[in-house]
């Protein structure tokens, strides 16, 4: 806890607006306090830790990844409650598999989003659909069931890698990333998501989390 039996909260997003709109629902609330905001988890960490609980919007502008901000935070002494629109499954899976407390919709209705703030700035988890939905071991938003390989494969081949440049990176034949790929293609095609062209692939792994999307300018 921090100052007697309030909890203490920043902000790390990159819409001021966002900031706004949580200092707003914080100050309603009772047992929490706004701290401050910054834009990128560095500006927050420039300084001595002064707040129990971090909100991080999951897609920040910076090209940081959602892995390293978090890690980032703990590092520093808070506990992490990541806030996302649910635009990008890719980052949410990366999220998932960080040190957070939880993963929120910033949509949610306000007494949920309090109700998890309360409970992540004791260091407790918040289990929500956006979590659950993120972890491997689920499927998450229908995809289509590919193997751990088979989604490195994916992944590097999508991005613009030949198939002799993946195979190099993950020390397998080419022949062997040829038929990775032939199983995958065979795969969305049973579940109705053609990925024939190379271009099909790329926006099927972005769908289904497997490929990250093009960051914003």
């Amino acid at each position: 806890m921090g100052e007697g039996d309030v909890s203490r909260v920043a902000v790390v997003d990159d819409h001021e607006l966002v900031a706004l709109a949580m200092q707003g629902l914080l100050a309603g609330a009772g047992g929490l306090r706004f701290v401050r905001h910054e834009p990128t988890v560095s500006r927050l960490v420039s300084r001595a830790c002064d707040v129990e609980l971090v909100l991080l919007d999951l897609s920040l502008r910076d090209d940081s990844s959602p892995g390293e901000n978090v890690a980032a935070i703990r590092r520093w002494g808070a506990h992490v409650l990541v806030l996302t629109s649910g635009e990008d499954p890719y980052l949410v899976r990366a999220a998932s598999r960080s040190d957070v407390c939880g993963i929120v919709r910033k949509s949610a209705p306000s007494t949920a989003l309090l109700a998890a703030i309360v409970a992540a700035a004791r260091g407790e988890h918040v289990a929500t659909t956006e979590w659950a939905s993120a972890l491997d071991t689920d499927p998450l938003l229908d995809a289509a069931p590919l193997t751990e390989r088979e989604r490195q494969v994916l992944g590097l081949y999508a991005s613009g890698l030949a198939a002799r440049d993946v195979a190099a990176q993950l020390f397998i034949s080419e022949n062997t990333v040829n038929d990775h790929l032939r199983r995958i293609r065979a795969v969305y095609q049973l579940v109705g998501r053609p990925a024939a062209t190379k271009v099909e692939l790329y926006q099927r792994g972005v769908e289904d989390g497997y490929v990250p999307r093009p960051r914003r300018g």
